[in-house]
């Protein structure tokens, strides 16, 4: 059988983490080890820990740094194998580490699997768009134009971190974007087809409502990942063309927004990109 430690950070959510933890703890085959690490929380979270959870749960606390910082501590700490994440608002179903623990079991070429989702915004199930849909395999193409794997629903080697490194803790968003395209440019994900995670939705603290725009960390990531030099050629051509069009939408609202020099820096970074994928065709 194998391993699992969670990892859970949380910021000043004590009234939803609580939600989070019980669906662990509820968990048909329990994880080895529950860390939650508490980015600078300002509410009674440390007091929840405390009060409710200081027998069954390893908890960190660190000045509030981001929840990159935040999963990273959380993986340093971690004694297991295998690492999932929850997120403080999100919710697993209770057969969630059992599914994914079997599938991986039966499939050990995989390093990394993740489920399908439901989503809840301000109490309603809503239906993702088919653009959004879950799968597995070789996915790479599918991560380019948005974050195609949820942090809830992985669990990951930590072999896997070895390899391609830790969260970007300069990102304040899009940080699992940039991670699992580092991640499907070099491996195959497992893929179990059940509703195994339930995502809220539509509450102010979420870091999306904080960064509009959020294209242009996606850019950030993609700039990244190109410079990195890692790419296979093909790999590379899909990872500019999907720039290069984030870079037209980025650049139109710059100039709509008055920012003719920005604009005009990104442009001359979009020259740079389209006449190498012209040499690459």
């Amino acid at each position: 059988m194998l391993d699992v430690s969670v990892i859970v950070p949380v910021f000043n959510r004590s009234e939803l983490l609580k939600r989070a933890l019980d669906s662990v703890f509820s968990q048909s085959l329990p994880p080895r080890q529950v860390i939650v690490v508490d980015d600078g929380s300002t509410d009674d979270t440390i007091e929840l820990l405390r009060s409710n959870y200081s027998s069954t749960v390893s908890a960190i606390s660190q000045e509030n740094a981001g929840v990159s910082r935040a999963r990273n501590v959380g993986i340093s700490a971690s004694s297991h194998e295998w690492i999932a994440f929850l997120d403080s608002d999100d919710e697993w179903h209770s057969r969630k580490l059992e599914m994914q623990v079997d599938f991986l079991t039966q499939n050990p070429e995989y390093q990394i699997c993740h489920s399908d989702e439901i989503w809840i915004r301000k109490g309603i199930r809503v239906n993702p768009k088919r653009y959004h849909a879950k799968s597995g395999g070789w996915i790479f193409s599918k991560c380019l134009p948005l974050c195609a794997i949820s942090p809830s629903a992985v669990i990951v080697n930590r072999t896997v971190f070895s390899d391609v490194g830790l969260f970007d803790e300069e990102l304040p968003v899009c940080e699992d974007y940039d991670m699992w395209l580092r991640v499907t440019s070099k491996y195959p994900v497992g893929f179990v087809d059940e509703h195994l995670v339930i995502k809220y939705g539509g509450h102010e603290d979420q870091l999306s409502r904080a960064y509009p725009a959020m294209d242009r960390f996606r850019i950030r990531a993609l700039l990244k990942l190109l410079q990195s030099d890692t790419l296979s050629k093909n790999y590379r051509k899909l990872t500019i063309e999907v720039l290069i069009k984030k870079l037209s939408i980025y650049i139109n609202g710059a100039r709509r927004r008055g920012r003719e020099i920005e604009a005009s820096e990104f442009e001359g970074l979009q020259l740079q990109y389209q006449n190498e994928l012209v040499s690459l065709e």
